[in-house]
């Protein structure tokens, strides 16, 4: 139980980081002029990467199962999805639906997305090919 609350502390530290990639990713791409919805799935496609390399070299450090590429893949299929997804779909109705300025409802998409993409990349993604985690 400690070893997992270490590693929700640790999740959670390299995600605030990767909020600050991505928010400042998506600032500059809205300075560059790019459409909103593209410049959310870009900063947190940018914001993903740190994060899984961050994940890999200090939050599940040690995990021997399966392959980086394929922890990798699976991060982007899992926490990558959500989040792209999640932040696409909250971002929009947080600035639609509520009138949220686009920053702040960038920021409320990603609060929303922590504890799920959490849970995914403790049962999945760092697992060990025996099923018990590093």
């Amino acid at each position: 139980m400690k070893r997992l609350a270490l590693r929700w502390l640790k999740f959670n530290l390299v995600g605030a980081v990767g909020i600050a990639v991505q928010l400042g990713a998506f600032k500059l791409l809205l300075l560059a002029t790019m459409y909103y919805l593209a410049a959310t799935a870009l900063a947190v496609e940018i914001a993903v990467l740190h994060n899984f390399v961050w994940h890999e070299v200090w939050t599940w450090r040690g995990v021997s199962g399966a392959g980086r590429w394929t922890r990798l893949w699976r991060f982007h299929a899992a926490t990558g999805s959500i989040s792209i997804v999640s932040n696409v779909v909250f971002t929009m109705a947080f600035k639609n639906s509520l009138a949220i300025p686009l920053l702040a409802a960038n920021v409320m998409a990603v609060g929303v997305t922590a504890i799920l993409n959490f849970a995914v990349a403790e049962a999945w993604v760092f697992q060990t090919s025996k099923g018990l985690r590093a």
